[in-house]
């Protein structure tokens, strides 16, 4: 399929109008200075003249359809049609806008040959001599060639650049659903991090409950008070992430102040009022705190296995250590021993998955497993270790988030 009929816009009726009229002028141009001579001397080559000349015009509604075919038909009926001079213009200009040299080279020669055809077959009257008559039909059939040509090089220029503005416009509408997607997948990590923590905790509370016989009026009445109390803040905490979700007029994200590295003091203050066992080694006390987006992948890191040792070994003791330096980074190692048994609290198995793209995302890495009994006496422990740049083109670029 020829390409170059991409470039050539759909004619609506004025087009094809004022297109028509144009090359019946330029046919009874030509017609008129041999009509008169025609009707008197040669009358049937008048009638011949005008039937070619009106199905020419017919042929040419085609030009677009068969460029090459209907520009050699009507150009072939010029000695013996004069009218049809308008008709073989149109569809010479009309193959022009396609640019192939081949189609305009043979076309050329062919107008060329046809005319002086022409000049042998009709009644023609002129005494201008052959050598001003042949540069002046060279003239005008190059004319006819370049005009054509430039339709065609301008509809092309259009063409590219409305493809440029729609590949533009496709690629912008890609970037945005990319760009939603990604918020997406951060809302629904923020939304892990969040509420499982706080869902674990009611959790232990209520299971507690469950096995607890020997409670009094007054200490159910406080353990149903505590589980209020994580519900509440879990809803609290679900309104602050999907409040991304919505946005200001301005643009700006209506989402509730994120946690930092100074937040984490709090949150294991808050695990421990929890009934969870939790040794707490911060060795970056002293030094200067770490970037908001580091401080806040430590908090995430050390929230899910928070979350992950009240789910799966509450009665197990959890060392958190946060250490490291700017010129160092900052290690995150949480461990616990296990073979305490999972409680009834359900997990998607998503929590680590998630941490690890986020650690990743900052330029650092996350690992997890079991570590076998060491020599000293200690038990198998399950494992959680993390590093993390103190900062990073990434870390620089999350931190604007």
């Amino acid at each position: 399929m020829d390409s170059s009929a991409d470039f050539q816009p759909p004619l609506r009726l004025w087009s094809h109008v004022w297109r028509y009229l144009l090359a019946l002028v330029v046919g009874f141009v030509v017609w008129a200075p041999v009509m008169d001579d025609q009707a008197d001397g040669h009358p049937v080559l008048f009638w011949t003249d005008l039937v070619v000349g009106v199905a020419c015009f017919v042929l040419a509604f085609w030009r677009r359809r068969w460029p090459m075919t209907v520009a050699v038909i009507t150009l072939l009926a010029t000695p013996i049609s004069s009218l049809s001079a308008g008709a073989s213009t149109l569809a010479v200009v009309s193959l022009a806008t396609h640019r192939r040299w081949w189609q305009i080279i043979s076309v050329a020669a062919l107008n060329l040959a046809m005319t002086w055809c022409y000049y042998q077959v009709q009644p023609v009257e002129d005494t201008d001599p052959w050598w001003l008559l042949t540069p002046i039909t060279i003239a005008a059939v190059a004319a006819t060639m370049a005009w054509g040509m430039y339709i065609g090089s301008r509809r092309e220029l259009l063409w590219t650049l409305r493809q440029r503005a729609e590949t533009a416009e496709a690629e912008r509408d890609l970037r945005a659903q990319q760009a939603r997607s990604t918020e997406r997948a951060r809302i629904a990590r923020e939304m892990h991090d969040v509420l499982a923590h706080r869902i674990s905790q009611i959790s232990l509370h209520a299971g507690a409950l469950t096995f607890r016989e020997d409670l009094s009026a007054e200490e159910m009445r406080s353990s149903v008070a505590v589980i209020q109390a994580k519900a509440h803040e879990a809803l609290t905490d679900l309104r602050e992430v999907l409040g991304v979700l919505r946005e200001a007029g301005d643009g700006t994200a209506l989402t509730g102040p994120q946690p930092t590295y100074d937040d984490l003091t709090g949150l294991v203050a808050d695990a421990r009022l929890a009934g969870a066992s939790i040794d707490y080694d911060d060795r970056l006390a002293g030094h200067e705190p770490p970037p908001v987006a580091v401080g806040r992948t430590i908090y995430r890191i050390v929230q899910e296995g928070i979350t992950n040792a009240t789910k799966h070994a509450p009665a197990a003791a959890l060392h958190v250590l946060v250490a490291g330096s700017p010129a160092e980074g900052v290690d995150v190692v949480l461990r616990n021993a296990i073979g305490f048994g999972p409680t009834r609290t359900p997990g998607a198995g998503l929590g680590l998955v998630g941490l690890t793209e986020r650690a990743e995302l900052r330029g650092g890495t996350l690992v997890h497993g079991i570590e076998d009994a060491s020599p000293d006496g200690q038990p198998p422990s399950f494992v959680l270790r993390a590093w993390l740049p103190w900062s990073s083109e990434e870390t620089t670029r999350a931190g604007s988030e």
